[in-house]
């Protein structure tokens, strides 16, 4: 008896282990229904909690939802930060390496998080749009500090507005290379990469 209660014990999570578990279920859910059609209620149910510890940890549906885009906005920003120093041409490539792995191994929350757009929630919409905010900025950032196109990100007021329909290509493409198959990694950096150069060129 003692052993199985030890064992019970150890499969308890932590705070920080069950909110991980219950924002994976809801990138899931998230990626694979519009906003309206995922319940609370589903997401305690598939994660083995009640709906009450689930609201402990989310007061509202839109708080989930919010927190579910947070967490994959810092994830993309974290694996995709700039390197001091190193030319753009070279971050560029790095950088799209890593969003793309993330975007492979990360298909629901990815998904979910584009998601967050179309969702009728204002507040929830406007997490979304902070998050591609901050985005653009990290770009920006590393585009302004660069010798090659610093002068020309200081010449040319358009580069923002270019970064910013970039970042909207590179989503959609992402997107279809996840419905897709035959489409290499290789391919779609290559493609993502030379839509970026050629409109800051």
């Amino acid at each position: 008896m003692a052993a199985n209660q030890g064992q019970r014990a150890r499969r308890r999570l932590s705070t920080e282990e069950r909110r991980e578990q219950l924002l994976s279920v809801g990138a899931r859910l998230f990626s694979e229904s519009p906003y309206d059609d995922v319940w609370i209620e589903q997401v305690a149910e598939i994660a083995g909690v009640s709906r009450g510890l689930l609201y402990h940890y989310f007061p509202t549906k839109r708080d989930f939802f919010a927190a579910v885009v947070e967490r994959e906005s810092g994830r993309m920003l974290r694996m995709t930060a700039a390197v001091p120093g190193l030319p753009v041409r070279e971050q560029l490539t790095a950088g799209l390496d890593a969003y793309l792995e993330y975007v492979h191994s990360h298909a629901h929350g990815y998904r979910a998080f584009h998601r967050a757009d179309a969702a009728g929630d204002q507040a929830v919409r406007r997490v979304y749009r902070r998050a591609l905010a901050a985005q653009e900025r990290q770009i920006l950032a590393a585009l302004a500090a660069d010798p090659e196109f610093g002068p020309v990100f200081e010449e040319r007021p358009d580069v923002r507005l270019a970064v910013r329909g970039w970042l909207a290509f590179t989503t959609a493409v992402c997107l279809e290379w996840l419905r897709e198959e035959g489409v290499s990694r290789e391919q779609v950096r290559e493609l993502c990469a030379r839509a970026l150069l050629g409109v800051i060129s």
